[in-house]
């Protein structure tokens, strides 16, 4: 008996194609990217859950599933941008330097990122319109700046003991005061060009600024030097 012939190549069943298994990381990285990106530019209200998922190109169901809600994910958000300055900020290793040269380079690159990431200014800004409703329920956000707090005591206090830093000066106020020397510039810097009548957003006025920011930083923490 003759064997059967084989079936057609086009009659022939297609082995099944397995999905491809989604990474979850990636997934999620996806999302939150995407998530700040919006809160930057919308503001907590203005955003949308469903073109954060459009965006990110996911259902939004796994948007659920990875952060809970919109308050939640917002929170992310905002721990996530704080995060990225922390680490940014070790990688300095500013405990090995003297101190005038830590916190010269504490100040420089707090400038620095300001510029670099204007959607972290845009997502502070509606945050406290807000009344820091998320920031206040993080305890992630909390204790990830008792690290910086204790490193910018020990250099302060290492500065003083080499006569070069005042030795009343208060880390939590110098932190602020340098987070606003450069914070503010950024924040108001259209109503600034428009009140003064420049162009503070200009290559040149920003490296002009950054000068004085680091200069004025140092002149406050400087022990004054005794007369004659």
């Amino acid at each position: 008996m003759a064997g059967r012939a084989p079936k057609p190549a086009a009659d022939r069943a297609e082995p099944r194609r397995q999905p491809k298994p989604r990474d979850s990381a990636a997934t999620r990285a996806a999302l939150l990217s995407t998530a700040i990106s919006e809160f930057a530019e919308k503001g907590f209200a203005g955003a949308r859950v469903d073109e954060i998922a459009n965006r990110a190109g996911v259902n939004k169901q796994l948007l659920y599933h990875h952060f809970g809600n919109k308050d939640d994910l917002y929170r992310v958000a905002l721990e996530t941008v704080y995060s990225e300055i922390r680490e940014k900020e070790k990688a300095l290793h500013l405990g090995d330097l003297a101190p005038m040269e830590a916190m010269r380079t504490l100040v420089g690159y707090s400038f620095d990122y300001l510029v670099e990431h204007p959607e972290f200014i845009r997502l502070l800004n509606d945050e406290n319109a807000q009344g820091a409703p998320h920031a206040a329920k993080s305890e992630e956000l909390t204790e990830m700046h008792w690290p910086l707090l204790e490193l910018l005591t020990q250099t302060l206090k290492r500065g003083a003991a080499e006569g070069l830093f005042r030795d009343d000066m208060d880390p939590i106020n110098v932190y602020i005061s340098i987070a606003g020397l450069s914070y503010f510039y950024f924040s108001n810097n259209p109503t600034l060009s428009a009140v003064f009548g420049k162009k503070l957003n200009s290559p040149q006025a920003i490296a002009k600024r950054r000068k004085h920011v680091i200069e004025f930083a140092l002149a406050a923490l400087k022990r004054n030097q005794p007369v004659g």
